[in-house]
């Protein structure tokens, strides 16, 4: 039996911040869709594509990201590479210019015995968007000259 990929064996970088993830997710839209003609498919048409996901961060990871700008809402987009090798296999997932917003600011349970956790949502704001094991989620357009 091969080793597999899990969630232990998955690192987590946020590029200009020094961040430990607690957990991590990234969705990707992709708006693409089927051409009908009569009422039946016939072909497709490219869609727009939008991704945005979710930083799980404890106490120190906050103090970390709101140590990095003057307020919340000046904190810089930042890449985010995620990657895990599993034996001889290896996966890198990278997201591009990812901007942070407040989502879950406090979840109290007071029969919780859990470390308190912070939700950051992000959007993935850069050209570049989402690379898979270095290929780029999207083929580049041709500009007009």
């Amino acid at each position: 039996m091969n080793q597999r990929f899990n969630g232990i064996g998955f690192v987590v970088d946020l590029l200009t911040v020094q961040v430990s993830a607690k957990k991590f997710t990234l969705d990707i839209t992709d708006n693409t869709a089927a051409v009908k003609r009569k009422g039946r498919p016939d072909g497709w048409v490219q869609g727009d594509v939008e991704a945005s996901g979710t930083i799980t961060v404890d106490k120190t990871g906050l103090k970390a990201i709101l140590d990095s700008a003057n307020s919340f809402q000046e904190v810089e987009p930042f890449d985010i590479n995620s990657y895990a090798e599993a034996g001889d296999d290896n996966l890198k997932i990278e997201a591009f210019g990812c901007k942070v917003k407040i989502g879950k600011l406090l979840d109290i349970d007071s029969n919780s015995a859990d470390e308190t956790e912070f939700e950051i949502p992000y959007v993935v704001t850069s050209p570049n968007f989402v690379h898979i094991d270095g290929k780029p989620y999207f083929k580049e357009s041709k500009k007009n000259s």
